[in-house]
């Protein structure tokens, strides 16, 4: 659920640069700060037993999990001359 979020005693040289971005890429001023702030603030990280949960579930799929040897080398090996 979005939120409203004011802002106050944003230095002029801050908000000016804010404004210019926003005409620059075609957005609202307040659009922009979300943007703006998006980027600065990347989503949090899965936990780590997730991200191992996950490699776990894709590494399932993949073959019964089983790689002939001679398609590893030859996967390590392609493209090196």
């Amino acid at each position: 659920m979005p939120v409203t979020l004011t802002l106050t005693n944003i230095p002029d040289d801050l908000y000016e640069r804010l404004t210019r971005s926003a005409e620059l890429n075609h957005r609202t001023v307040g659009d922009q700060a979300v943007t703006t702030l998006e980027s600065a603030l990347p989503a949090q990280r899965p936990a780590s037993g997730e991200t191992l949960q996950r490699a776990y579930e894709l590494r399932s799929e993949l073959c019964d999990g089983q790689f002939p040897l001679e398609e590893i080398e030859a996967a390590k090996h392609a493209g090196r001359a």
